[in-house]
């Protein structure tokens, strides 16, 4: 698609051919920046002679690091908080001059995030790029030369909500540029392959089932998921278990161990960003809940099941990949965005489902 001469009706669009470096901000959890990586994917296929760089969280490089569209991944630690006023100065001005080094002429700020705003008036790129935000005061609007719209319509996947920004500046994706994309790394692989073996696992043979969400109202009941577990062992599968390294979610983990007729195999809070990339492209289906993890499943090609309760799976469900989402039909005020019915943390919506459910949609990919 690079150098063809195309009619693009978009007055304003943007030269891809004079794009010489960019800057993509994404400020915000793991899943909100693994779910923005085919815009660089995307970016690098319309403007290949473009460099393409990042600015997210430093807890969620890893989620955009190896990949081959993106130069640099610079940034933002929220520990700098810590180190005083004088620290966090100094934190702060090293990595703008790294970033007013880099001379972006497009910066593509995908979030509501002010610093966006600053960033575009202090780098002074030719063109820039953020979302219109309701609200907002003429400082916002006038900080971008282009201000992406948002639909009306509430059921936009988030993967094309991101390549808005794109459209917006007249590069229109074709369908197969729009993979998500988590490059594990060989150091990653090689850690999982030993862990494998320890297990008497080649690879290709097991389930992975990752249980939690760091937002707890959005997790299956302990008792339904041990059942799962039970069953898919009972058919002869072997199940790995995986959760972040936090009390809670290991704790949880550890309930669905205790009700099982024997212990699956366990990794829970054992393995890196990277490393859980690889667990998951390894396994032959993943089953989990709306988190980070899924997405990481979406981005390494493996099929996926996923249970949703009070989040929207339309606009978060997997991409790119076999899958099928389990949600309730019997609760129309789903997908509500409350933290559990009534605040109360705990969903209706995903205490309904039963393990029969589940095991009918695992069944459904495995047979694949």
């Amino acid at each position: 698609m690079a150098g063809m001469e195309t009619f693009n009706p978009l007055r304003d669009a943007v030269p891809v051919g004079e794009i010489r470096r960019v800057l993509v901000i994404k400020l915000r959890h793991h899943g909100d920046v693994l779910v923005s990586s085919p815009v660089f994917s995307v970016l690098k296929a319309h403007a290949p002679q473009a460099e393409i760089d990042a600015l997210v969280y430093a807890d969620t490089a890893e989620m955009l690091t190896l990949h081959p569209a993106i130069a640099n991944v610079h940034t933002i630690d929220r520990q700098w908080k810590k180190l005083g006023i004088a620290g966090q100065a100094s934190a702060e001005l090293a990595l703008y001059n790294t970033l007013k080094a880099r001379g972006y002429d497009l910066v593509i700020h995908l979030t509501e995030h002010w610093r966006g705003a600053w960033l575009c008036r202090l780098l002074k790129p030719r063109w820039s790029v953020g979302p219109a935000v309701a609200g907002r005061s003429k400082y916002w609007k006038t900080s971008f030369t282009h201000i992406q719209m948002a639909p009306r319509n509430a059921l936009r996947h988030m993967v094309e909500a991101n390549l808005d920004a794109l459209r917006r500046i007249g590069i229109q994706p074709a369908p197969d540029e729009r993979r998500m994309l988590l490059v594990p790394g060989l150091a990653a692989d090689a850690s999982v392959a030993a862990h494998l073996q320890g297990f008497g696992l080649l690879g290709g043979d097991f389930i992975h089932i990752h249980p939690a969400s760091r937002w707890f109202f959005k997790c299956w009941p302990v008792e339904r998921m041990a059942g799962l577990v039970a069953r898919l062992q009972a058919e002869g599968h072997a199940v790995v278990l995986t959760a972040a390294p936090s009390r809670d979610e290991q704790a949880m983990v550890e309930a669905i161990q205790k009700r099982l007729p024997q212990p699956a195999f366990s990794l829970a809070g054992q393995l890196s960003l990277k490393e859980l990339a690889a667990l998951t492209a390894a396994s032959r289906l993943f089953i989990g809940v709306d988190s980070a993890p899924m997405h990481i499943a979406a981005a390494v090609g493996t099929p996926t099941v996923a249970l949703f309760g009070p989040s929207g799976d339309k606009q978060w469900g997997p991409w790119g990949v076999p899958f099928r989402v389990v949600a309730s039909q019997q609760h129309p005020c789903r997908p509500c965005g409350i933290d559990g019915c009534g605040g109360g943390k705990v969903s209706d919506c995903l205490t309904s489902l039963t393990v029969d459910e589940v095991l009918g949609a695992a069944h459904e990919l495995l047979a694949r």
